[in-house]
């Protein structure tokens, strides 16, 4: 009973606390006269990360690197085809020309990247699939290419002015906006942990397998900043934020998240993992791109094609 009062009050502070990290970002972006695009990019995504973050360093000091690039690789997986899938089931998903023309690409460069590097067998069947320092290395220098493009963003500040906007501010004060940002990230990252504790502990006490536990309530639990600060996002029509927070996030994920750790601690086997799961996660930075071109719109029949890939690729996993 205590863990389900636990997950209950674990649900109610991350869903307030999305609220407020979207209505805080938003009025950041205004009284700053920085894109919003920037603040989704940054601030947010690499925000939501922190339970991903602290997932990928525990298990490859730990020697439980598996656990690790499952991690990654679920969470981009999730972030796409679940999440915003989800999202443009609730309301469809505008998406600005210049994000198609330029952060969608540079998150499908990386994926496409990450993948390649995933596939040590297609180039030497000796050789089985892993990740090495050097690979580790290699997502950290193109990591740097977003960086460079952040710094472009922020040379557009005055771009993004819009004095109708800034009279609508929920937070007139800026400082006091990134104060409160910051208090609603830390809310998200504690009721989120949680949240994966409580129902660790539950099912367990229900019997429920380990596989499902790992698979199901870790993966997705990890992913549960960005799930509701891309539906609340959604929901108040802040586009910018709700589809920024899921590539800015995919990017962190990969280059930092994992070839950060990769670097400190040494290079990580892949036995776990096969074409399929490779084909899942370029595939789902790919889709993405391609709705998103279409009409720049997600609509919700794309949204829907996206949970039905979730659905499949998940069923796959639980039944191997």
């Amino acid at each position: 009973m205590l863990e389900l009062i636990m997950l209950i009050i674990g649900f109610i502070i991350i869903i307030k606390s999305a609220d407020l990290l979207v209505d805080c970002a938003t009025s950041l972006a205004i009284k700053s006269h920085l894109p919003k695009m920037l603040i989704a990019l940054t601030i947010v995504s690499f925000g939501t990360c922190a339970p991903e973050v602290a997932v990928s360093f525990q298990s490859i000091a730990s020697q439980n690197s598996e656990v690790a690039f499952a991690n990654v690789v679920g969470s981009c997986i999730i972030n796409v085809f679940l999440i915003i899938g989800f999202a443009c089931i609730v309301r469809p998903i505008k998406v600005q020309h210049k994000t198609v023309k330029k952060e969608l690409p540079i998150l499908v460069l990386i994926t496409t990247c990450f993948s390649v590097l995933m596939l040590d067998s297609l180039f030497n069947p000796a050789t089985p699939n892993g990740f090495s320092r050097a690979d580790g290395v290699v997502l950290i220098l193109v990591f740097f290419i977003f960086v460079l493009y952040l710094i472009q963003l922020v040379r557009e500040r005055d771009k993004s002015f819009n004095a109708d906007e800034e009279m609508n501010v929920k937070y007139k004060n800026p400082i006091i906006a990134l104060m409160l940002l910051i208090v609603s990230l830390i809310l998200i990252i504690f009721s989120s942990d949680l949240i994966v504790n409580n129902a660790v502990e539950l099912s367990y006490k229900l019997n429920i397998s380990e596989k499902i536990v790992t698979m199901v309530i870790v993966a997705i639990g990890t992913s549960l900043p960005e799930m509701i600060t891309t539906y609340s996002s959604a929901k108040k029509g802040e586009f910018d934020i709700a589809i920024g927070n899921i590539i800015g996030t995919n990017i962190f994920n990969i280059c930092i998240v994992l070839g950060l750790p990769i670097v400190i601690y040494g290079g990580i086997g892949l036995q776990g993992f096969n074409f399929i799961d490779i084909i899942a996660v370029f595939s789902s930075s790919l889709i993405l791109y391609i709705f998103a071109k279409n009409d720049n719109v997600i609509s919700k029949k794309e949204g829907g094609l996206m949970l039905a890939l979730f659905a499949i690729y998940y069923a796959y996993v639980l039944l191997q």
